[in-house]
C-alpha cells in the first residue's frame, strides 16, 4: 500500500473577529479620544496565517482546526474561509459560548496599537476537539500558545496540553511549528518550553523570544544580533529541533540546527505606507511557512516573510494589505531594504 506524501498546512488555534478602530489618539484613562473609522477583520494565529497563506496563491492545501461559536461572527469565519478555499471540516462550532473577538485600537498617526480581548470559544478548544489522524498536513501550526487556556494546561507526560499536540502530530509525521502571543506576564517559560522539544520550527518575535529564553534581544533600543544568535541557539538547544525564526520591525533572523542563519533587513517603507500594524508578525509567519513547505532556501523564505508583513501594514486590519506573492515581493523593488541592523551573517 502507497503512502499518500504529506502536503500542505493544517494551523489550529485562536479564531477571532478583529474590531478595528481607528484613533486620533490613545487617551489616557478617563479622558476622550475621537474613532475616525471602524472596521473588522479576521484575527488570531489559525486564521490569520491560513488566510495570508491563501492571498499569496498557495498552491498546497489549507485546513483549519479550531473553535467557532453559532453565531453572526461564526458563520462570517466559515464564510471567510470558503472564499478563500480553507478547509473547515475541523473548525468546529458550539454554542456554548460567543465566536472570541478583540477591539484593536489602532492611532492614525503612528499605527500603534491596543488589544481588548474576549476570549470566548478558543477558551474551550482542547485537545479532544483535533482529529490529528485525519490530517495529510507537512506542517502543522499551533497557536498562539498563552491564549488557548485548554492548550495551557498542565499535561503529566509532556508538560503541556500543547506539548501533548504537538508530539502527536511528530509521530504521525507532521512538522510542527509554534507560535506565541506577546502576553505581558512571567508564564513564557512555564506553557513555552514544554512545547519546544516537540517543535520543528519555532516562530516567535524579538520580545517573545526574550521572555522565554530570559536573553536580551535589544541593546537599548537597537535589535542586538549577540542576543538573537545566544536565544537562537538557546531555543534550539531546548529541543525545537529544526529552525528558529524569529521576526522584529526592522526584519527577521533564522538560525537551524545545522548552525546556518541569515539576518534578512524589513523593507524601508515611508511613513504614510503604515497603515497598522495588526496582524503583521502572523503575515510574517504565513510567508516563512509557505518557504518551510516549498523547501526554499533561508534567503528566500525570509525575504518572503518581511515582504508579506510589509504588505499587512498597508491596512488596519491583519489581512486585507496582503495580496499575491508576486506583488508582494515587487515591495522590495519599489521600497529596497533597510540597512541591516547588524552585521551581516553567512546565509545558509
Amino acid at each position: 500500500m502507497t503512502i499518500p506524501k504529506r502536503t500542505g498546512i493544517a494551523a489550529a488555534g485562536n479564531w477571532i473577529i478583529d474590531h478595528v478602530k481607528i484613533l486620533d489618539t490613545y487617551p489616557r484613562q478617563d479622558t476622550l479620544a475621537n474613532i475616525l473609522e471602524m472596521r473588522s477583520g479576521n484575527g488570531g494565529a489559525a486564521y490569520n496565517v491560513l488566510k495570508d497563506l491563501a492571498k499569496l496563491g498557495a498552491q498546497f492545501p489549507l485546513e483549519a482546526l479550531g473553535l467557532i461559536g453559532d453565531d453572526a461572527e461564526g458563520r462570517k469565519i466559515l464564510e471567510d474561509c470558503k472564499a478563500h478555499s480553507i478547509w473547515t471540516t475541523q473548525l468546529k462550532v458550539t454554542d456554548k459560548a460567543p465566536t472570541s473577538f478583540t477591539d484593536v485600537m489602532t492611532v492614525k498617526g503612528t499605527g500603534r496599537r491596543t488589544f481588548f480581548h474576549h476570549r470566548g470559544t478558543n477558551a474551550l478548544f482542547d485537545i479532544d476537539s483535533v482529529n490529528l489522524d485525519a490530517l495529510n498536513a507537512r506542517i502543522f501550526h499551533l497557536g498562539y500558545l498563552l491564549l488557548l487556556d485548554q492548550f495551557d494546561k498542565p499535561s503529566e507526560q509532556f508538560g503541556t496540553k500543547a506539548a501533548e499536540l504537538l508530539a502527536r502530530a511528530k509521530r504521525l509525521g507532521m512538522k510542527t511549528s509554534i507560535d506565541v502571543v506577546s502576553e505581558d506576564s512571567r508564564r513564557f517559560a512555564d506553557i513555552v518550553s514544554p512545547a519546544l522539544k516537540y517543535t520543528d520550527y519555532c516562530i516567535l518575535n524579538e520580545f517573545e523570544t526574550e521572555r522565554v529564553t530570559g536573553i536580551a534581544t535589544r541593546e537599548g533600543s537597537r535589535i542586538s544580533r549577540e542576543g538573537l544568535q545566544n536565544a537562537a541557539a538557546d531555543l534550539l538547544e531546548r529541543g525545537v529541533s529544526d529552525s528558529v525564526i524569529i521576526h522584529y520591525p526592522e526584519g527577521g533572523y533564522v538560525r537551524s540546527t545545522g548552525g546556518f542563519e541569515h539576518f534578512q533587513p524589513s523593507l524601508a517603507l515611508p511613513g504614510q505606507f503604515i497603515i497598522g500594524t495588526a496582524g503583521a508578525g502572523d503575515a510574517f509567519c504565513a510567508g516563512a511557512l509557505y518557504g518551510l513547505h516549498e523547501g526554499w532556501s533561508m534567503g528566500q523564505m525570509m525575504e518572503l516573510g518581511v515582504c508579506a508583513a510589509a504588505s499587512s501594514l498597508s491596512h488596519s486590519t491583519c489581512s486585507d494589505g496582503v495580496c499575491d506573492m508576486k506583488t508582494v515581493l515587487k515591495l522590495a523593488d519599489q521600497f529596497g531594504f533597510r540597512e541591516l541592523p547588524v552585521s551581516p551573517s553567512p546565509a545558509g
